[in-house]
């Protein structure tokens, strides 16, 4: 992690996610996750807020509560991911947010059976997620680096498009970005750039920082920020259960949110499977269960506190690994400084000010590093003809949602539940190929007769893509 090696009482050497910083690294380490998560996890409340708004299922003056319910589970979710507790958290420095996996059915039960349904859901989804959590875990052999390469290449390229509308200021449009948006992101590219060349290590680990608030001042002359919010937000404000109401259970939206719910898992798979690759961590069965609990309790308090499904931040993944600061207790920090904002609307509003292109020019960065990875994990894989296929077609299929998100429009709502999100899409094909290409007949085919000029025992050896990642004993509770 770059700080002196710590002990624990036992006097044995702390692995270096449980290490604690030094406070003055702490708080801007914190601060720097915040910032980077921020823009995505307010966005799934202010679009399904807006859209509920335009049925007239929810009153435009409740957009901004749901703001700040968010934040406090999201803070609340962080801080069990990352510290844990018996059966719940994986660990590791993981941020959670609102899953816009759950975006569309969500609208669509709301403007349904009302807001209320949501909710109902919601929870239901959150107790289908923690029961399920220790026979999904169990297929973490099913993720092997070929696999857990490509989903994190997936993920990071996926979220190319989220940088692609902050730099433009919300929504790339026809007309395209606007080009002082498209300088201001590139100048805090740029200023990060340097700040990783040039600074001295204490300021390289909090280069996203800097550069998010060099270009917030650089914008203020400009008139790009935009704090016009600040004044009408109240000092404190406090989320309360049940706010609009107490749930109601509708079969068919309990069931959409379930399969919402495995998407969910997936997706956190990747990203457990990823900060585990980043940080150096051994992920086994268990290791992945209790995360994977974690995520259901988080989303069954979301539906309980009037807000919405929550997973592991991929944004985030990225950070790590550019900071090189592989503590969970920054991730701890930073969920602590969420829920100060969520009880705290006037904070939650200064934050929300940040002009968006700052945000896609540092989004650039995360991203990209959330992507490069995931080539590092593949680079670690034997290349044959079978492995290229599988990176090949697996990508293929997750980017067709994410270069044309109106490509599966014409199919059922559970199967574009499914498809429509690139990384789950990808994720599947990307395990099922394995399965087919990679099956202990194949493998046995092919250390009989060498694969691609191999002699068969280097086949067995160098070629095997199905394996546990933990070992036989780490077995899920």
């Amino acid at each position: 992690m770059g700080f002196r090696p710590q002990r624990g009482p036992d006097g044995q050497v702390l692995e270096p996610v449980d290490e604690l910083p030094p406070w003055r690294m702490l708080i801007p380490l914190g601060i720097q996750h915040v910032l980077a998560m921020y823009a995505g996890a307010v966005a799934v409340p202010l679009v399904v807020g807006g859209a509920l708004i335009a049925a007239g299922k929810l009153d435009p003056s409740h957009l901004g509560y749901l703001v700040t319910a968010d934040l406090f589970v999201a803070g609340i979710a962080t801080i069990i991911q990352s510290i844990g507790f018996k059966y719940f958290g994986v660990r590791l420095p993981l941020m959670q947010g609102c899953t816009f996996a759950a975006v569309s059915p969500m609208i669509v039960i709301g403007s349904t059976y009302g807001v209320t349904a949501i909710y109902g859901a919601v929870i239901a989804s959150g107790v289908f997620m923690m029961a399920l959590a220790p026979l999904f875990a169990r297929l973490v052999r099913f993720f092997p680096p070929l696999v857990t390469g490509t989903v994190i290449l997936i993920i990071g390229l996926s979220l190319m498009g989220v940088a692609a509308n902050w730099v433009a200021g919300g929504l790339v449009t026809e007309a395209g970005a606007a080009p002082a948006n498209v300088g201001l992101a590139a100048g805090v590219l740029l200023f990060i750039v340097l700040i990783e060349r040039f600074a001295p290590p204490v300021l390289a680990r909090v280069s996203i920082l800097l550069g998010i608030v060099v270009g917030t001042l650089v914008a203020i002359p400009f008139g790009m920020t935009h704090w016009n919010k600040v004044g009408d937000a109240s000092w404190v404000g406090v989320t309360t259960p049940f706010y609009f109401g107490f749930p109601v259970f509708e079969i068919s939206a309990v069931v959409s949110m379930c399969i919402v719910a495995l998407v969910i898992m997936t997706e956190t798979t990747g990203d457990i499977l990823a900060i585990g690759e980043i940080t150096k961590t051994k992920v086994d069965g268990r290791r992945l269960a209790d995360g994977l609990r974690a995520d259901g309790l988080s989303t069954m308090l979301g539906g309980v506190f009037n807000t919405f499904p929550y997973t592991a931040f991929a944004q985030n993944v990225g950070l790590v690994s550019i900071t090189g600061v592989r503590s969970r207790y920054v991730a701890t920090l930073a969920g602590g400084i969420l829920l100060i904002l969520g009880l705290t609307p006037k904070m939650g509003a200064i934050v929300e000010g940040i002009p968006q292109p700052v945000l896609g020019g540092a989004g650039i960065a995360l991203f990209g590093m959330v992507a490069a990875s995931g080539v590092r994990t593949l680079s670690t894989v034997k290349f044959n003809n079978k492995n290229i296929l599988i990176v090949a077609i697996s990508l293929g299929i997750a980017m067709i949602p994410i270069v044309r998100d109106d490509f599966y429009n014409a199919f059922p709502t559970w199967f574009k539940t499914i498809f429509h999100s690139g990384i789950s899409a990808g994720a599947i094909t990307a395990i099922l190929l394995n399965l087919l290409l990679n099956s202990d007949k194949v493998r046995a085919q092919e250390a009989a007769k060498g694969d691609d000029g191999i002699a068969g025992h280097d086949a067995v050896r160098e070629a095997p893509q199905v394996h546990p990642i933990g070992e036989a004993a780490d077995v899920p509770r």
